[in-house]
């Protein structure tokens, strides 16, 4: 079972739609029990960072989330903001992140030829495969997806690079780290590409 987590900021109904598309047993967690007894968890986020790291500590979800993150191991794949809730913390704002990864949150910032680009960076675009992995098997080569977001994940190891995506400069469009896996775009408005991704994950092995 794949729990998407629900703490009042995410695309819940739409991620847990396309897994139930793909044939994936999914629900929508709101409660511990429920994350306690998923083998696979999504942390979905939109928004900014501060609210949505308050709204997950109200929640009261961040115990078991911890437990079975860290503790069992269990996979997770963060999703937009909640990528970026696995890194230390953000310049959009002063609460500490999850620190999971070792990476921090900053915003856009372009001058010369780039300066004219808008903020926030939204639309379809590329990402380029930095290590392999079980996310991207059987992916089109010409795969794009769908972002909307004025921050990127600046990472302190390149080996936490998955992808990486060009707007105005290259920036992280992905991270992993062993069975933490997160990704900026969003694969549920990413129609076959992101569907793909969502496939890749129901079917790892846990």
């Amino acid at each position: 079972m794949i729990a998407i987590i629900d703490y009042g900021m995410g695309n819940v109904g739409s991620i847990a739609n396309m897994l139930r598309k793909i044939g994936a047993e999914a629900c929508i967690a709101r409660d511990p029990e429920t994350i306690a007894n998923a083998d696979k968890l999504v942390l979905p986020g939109v928004g900014a960072f501060d609210s949505g790291m308050e709204k997950l500590d109200s929640s009261g979800l961040l115990p078991v989330l911890r437990e079975r993150v860290q503790g069992a191991k269990v996979p997770i794949l963060g999703l937009c903001l909640g990528m970026q809730f696995f890194g230390t913390g953000s310049e959009e704002g002063s609460r500490p992140g999850l620190g999971w990864i070792d990476a921090r949150s900053v915003r856009f910032a372009f001058d010369g030829p780039q300066a004219g680009l808008k903020i926030p960076h939204m639309g379809w675009n590329h990402v380029s495969v930095e290590q392999p992995g079980p996310l991207f098997a059987n992916m089109p080569v010409d795969s794009r997806f769908y972002f909307v977001h004025s921050y990127h994940v600046v990472c302190s190891d390149p080996g936490l690079v998955l992808t990486t995506t060009t707007y105005g400069y290259p920036f992280v469009s992905g991270v992993v780290k062993g069975h933490i896996t997160g990704f900026q775009f969003h694969p549920e408005k990413s129609h076959r590409f992101g569907m793909q991704v969502f496939r890749n994950f129901a079917a790892m092995s846990v």
